[in-house]
């Protein structure tokens, strides 16, 4: 199916999902240059086919009067039968009145030739006309699919390199997770042990004695124990 200029007005491009497409000015600008190419070579095929429809209306009017010349041309009479010796003379034959052949005139002539000159003047401008417009067509489609191609390259390239930056960004936020996790892990290995170990120290504290009237006396003595490990410290994050 021929491509018309309407075609390229009315066409419509789907929408894409996961990025932005073509550029959409771009896109604009090209095909209002296909349309304004596209519009130039029908009207050129518009007049030349006018013309050559002219140019064989006038060779058929030549062609018909040529024809109509050729049958008005007188038939010539058929040769009277030889007159035998004893024969008597034959009275002389009517005189018929022959109708002189009119020739056609030069400017006929002139006007056919010059209307079959016309006629193939008109078919090879058309051959042209025709031939330049399919060569601009075909560059012009080129062209459009050179830029797509190139277009959807770099969106493609520009695509992969997001992707790369947010791999490398996932694998950095996994592994603080991952020391997020330890850190936590160890927090409360250590305050588990630390919290054991004050409980362990007041069940083993010897209870207070309180005598009447005179306040706290002192405690009575316990066996001693040896040193209790200092409480654990935490330096935070990685300690």
């Amino acid at each position: 199916m021929a491509l018309t200029p309407e075609d390229v007005v009315n066409k419509r491009f789907q929408a894409t999902k996961f990025r932005e497409g073509y550029d959409q000015d771009e896109v604009d600008d090209f095909l209002d240059e296909v349309v304004v190419e596209l519009r130039r070579l029908n009207g050129e095929n518009d007049e030349l086919r006018q013309r050559l429809t002219a140019a064989e209306a006038r060779a058929a009017e030549a062609v018909r009067n040529a024809q109509a010349a050729a049958a008005a041309a007188p038939v010539p009479a058929p040769a009277a039968a030889p007159a035998t010796a004893f024969a008597e003379p034959a009275s002389p034959p009517p005189t018929v009145a022959v109708p002189t052949q009119v020739a056609a005139p030069q400017s006929e002539f002139d006007e056919q030739t010059s209307t079959t000159n016309l006629l193939q003047l008109a078919r090879r401008l058309h051959e042209e006309h025709v031939r330049e417009g399919v060569e601009k067509r075909d560059a012009l489609i080129a062209e459009g699919h050179a830029t797509a191609a190139r277009v959807v390259a770099e969106a493609e390239a520009k695509s992969r390199q997001q992707m790369t930056v947010l791999d490398q960004e996932r694998v950095a936020l996994e592994k603080s997770v991952d020391e997020l996790r330890i850190f936590e892990r160890e927090y409360r290995q250590k305050l588990k042990s630390y919290i054991e170990g004050q409980l362990r120290d007041l069940d083993t504290a010897a209870p207070v004695q309180v005598s009447g009237g005179q306040g706290f006396s002192n405690p009575v003595s316990a066996p001693t124990r040896q040193a209790e490990p200092a409480a654990p410290t935490f330096q935070g994050f990685g300690g």
